[in-house]
């Protein structure tokens, strides 16, 4: 049907892709290695929006296996 969005076209939980969102900007600023990540993205020509969205999945995977893990977040 024409004019209907699918819960596919929209990506996912809003409030997940949100908070993931916000995370990945943080992420950017304080984490070194999530901004060397970034920095690598951005200098090889991708967008901005690919580059968070590269951002948030490299973070949803660290959070998923410090859960598998059931580790903590090492801090600086």
């Amino acid at each position: 049907m024409a004019g209907t969005r699918t819960a596919h076209d929209l990506g996912g939980r809003a409030q997940v892709r949100s908070v993931l969102y916000m995370s990945a900007l943080s992420a950017i600023q304080f984490n070194p290695v999530i901004r060397q990540f970034y920095q690598r993205l951005r200098e090889a020509g991708k967008c901005f929006k690919v580059a968070i969205v590269a951002c948030m999945r490299k973070l949803l995977i660290i959070l998923n296996a410090m859960v598998r893990n059931q580790t903590q977040m090492a801090t600086c």
